[in-house]
C-alpha cells in the first residue's frame, strides 16, 4: 500500500513537474487595446485600436508565463476620421515612421493560479520603457464555441505621453494616459 501511495504521489508531481507550457494565439475580434486622456478639463476622451496581434504563453504549474502583443498604430479609433489622422501625425504616434507599438513581458507575477500582474517592456514611437500592466480579471476555459481552451484577461497601466515624445499640449491635454487592454486567446 505504501509504495502504491509513493508511485501515485510521483506520478502527480512529474505530471505538474513537466507539464509544457500552452500557447494562445490573440482573437483579432475580442482583443482591443483603449486608451484614455484628459481632454482641456473638459472630459476624458477615450479611444481604441482596432488591430492588434500576438500570443500569450502560459505555464500553469509553473506560475509562469509571457506575454507579446503588437498593436498596429494606424488602426488607431478616436470616433473621428479627422482625429485619427491628427493623432497619427507626427507630435503624436508618428505612424508614418513607427506604424506598430508593442509589449513585450518580462515577468509574469501570479496570485494563487492566476496571473496578477505582467511586468514588461513598452514601446510606442520607437521609444521603449517599463510598464507593468495589473490584470484586473483573468479566466481560462473552454471556449464554447470553437472548443478549444482560450483565455480571456483585462489590464490596466498609466504612463505619460511625454516619455514616449508625444507631449504636445500637455498639460492641458493630460499627459497621464490610461491604457486598458481586453484580451482573448484561443489555444494554438
Amino acid at each position: 500500500m505504501k509504495n502504491l501511495t509513493v508511485l501515485a504521489l510521483a506520478a502527480a508531481l512529474s505530471g505538474a513537474a513537466f507539464a509544457a507550457p500552452e500557447t494562445y494565439n490573440l482573437d483579432p475580434n475580442h482583443s482591443f487595446p483603449r486608451f484614455s486622456y484628459n481632454h482641456l478639463g473638459y472630459s476624458v476622451q477615450l479611444s481604441r485600436f482596432d488591430k492588434t496581434s500576438g500570443k500569450v504563453v502560459m505555464d500553469k504549474a509553473a506560475r509562469a508565463g509571457s506575454v507579446d502583443i503588437v498593436i498596429d498604430t494606424k488602426s488607431v479609433s478616436t470616433g473621428s476620421a479627422l482625429f485619427n489622422e491628427h493623432i497619427q501625425g507626427e507630435d503624436y504616434l508618428d505612424t508614418a515612421k513607427h506604424p506598430t507599438a508593442t509589449f513585450k513581458s518580462t515577468k509574469v507575477v501570479f496570485e494563487g493560479d492566476k496571473p496578477a500582474k505582467v511586468e514588461g517592456n513598452l514601446t510606442l514611437k520607437g521609444i521603449t520603457k517599463p510598464v507593468t500592466l495589473t490584470v484586473t480579471s483573468f479566466q481560462a476555459m473552454p471556449h464554447p464555441m470553437v472548443k478549444k481552451d482560450a483565455i480571456g484577461a483585462n489590464a490596466r497601466t498609466t504612463v505619460k505621453r511625454s516619455d514616449f515624445n508625444m507631449g504636445k499640449n500637455a498639460p492641458y491635454v493630460g499627459d497621464e494616459v490610461t491604457i486598458d487592454i481586453a484580451v482573448e486567446a484561443i489555444k494554438e
